[in-house]
């Protein structure tokens, strides 16, 4: 009954507004995977998603981007907590000047990070028999272009793992926390793993999820970067074929939403058990 209560409270323009912003999400995906099922003509079946789930490449290129979001989702983790949390509790004046940092990203095209990353971060090679100079990144070794791209997944997903992160740890007592942690010998290390960490674990989440969500997705600096990214699989899959990108695409929309969906089951009450804290 308190249900049935809170929902008719709710004006009738909000339903309104919810239902054509659902439909605005909801209707393009519907014609994703009503495409994506009429593969075989008359026919409605899963054979696009047979045949892109068979392709080895698929598997190879969308294990490599995972292992570069969950490279990312750590390298952003150990960066931005111990930054958040010193600016809360020692530095409040700096957030302005980080929150313009964190925001950057929007305005600086993804194509103008990664020329300017090559740029940089590259070694002329001159190919043999001809006058033509290319631009190694990172010298000439594998794991060195893998660095650099994970350093700029780590830019791409700044603002949203910033703010995630800062809005964690506004639900909790920092200063009171860390106090309590320090007046028992902890460090700074054992504070933040063991003390900070815990509580903003559904914040984490959150961010980690939406940083996941742009590496795998990410296009343009794999491209240029010429990683074995999934992004730029998708891309040229969609040159030649049709049906299977509609099944993948619907796919990574399935998981993402899997994955939302398991944040809420294991977090759904630890925003306001941190905030009691």
């Amino acid at each position: 009954m308190n249900l049935l209560a809170r929902i008719r409270r709710i004006p009738f323009w909000s339903w309104i507004w919810f239902i054509l912003g659902a439909l605005y999400f909801l209707l393009p995906l519907l014609a994703t995977f009503n495409f994506s099922l009429r593969m075989e003509r008359d026919v409605i079946g899963f054979k696009a998603y047979i045949r892109a789930f068979e392709d080895p490449e698929f598997l190879k290129t969308f294990l490599y981007s995972n292992v570069l979001a969950l490279m990312t989702i750590i390298a952003s983790i150990i960066l931005i907590v111990p930054t958040a949390y010193w600016i809360r509790l020692r530095l409040p004046e700096a957030r302005r000047i980080v929150e313009f940092i964190t925001l950057l990203p929007f305005v600086v095209p993804a194509i103008i990070l990664v020329f300017g990353l090559i740029r940089i971060y590259s070694s002329p090679v001159k190919i043999p028999f001809s006058d033509i100079t290319l631009l190694k990144p990172l010298t000439t070794f594998e794991v060195g272009t893998d660095i650099l791209i994970v350093a700029g997944y780590m830019v791409l997903g700044l603002p949203y793992m910033y703010r995630s992160v800062d809005t964690g740890m506004r639900t909790v007592d920092v200063r009171t926390l860390t106090e309590a942690a320090q007046s028992l010998g902890a460090n700074w290390f054992t504070i933040i793993t063991r003390v900070i960490l815990p509580n903003i674990r559904a914040a984490l989440l959150s961010g980690a999820l939406l940083t996941f969500a742009i590496v795998v997705g990410e296009v343009t600096l794999a491209s240029f970067l010429g990683v074995p990214a999934f992004g730029p699989y998708l891309f040229l899959l969609g040159q030649h074929r049709a049906y299977e990108p509609a099944a993948l695409s619907f796919a990574s929309f399935l998981m993402t939403w899997v994955a939302m969906g398991l944040i809420q089951l294991f977090t759904g009450g630890q925003g306001q058990a941190a905030g009691a804290h």
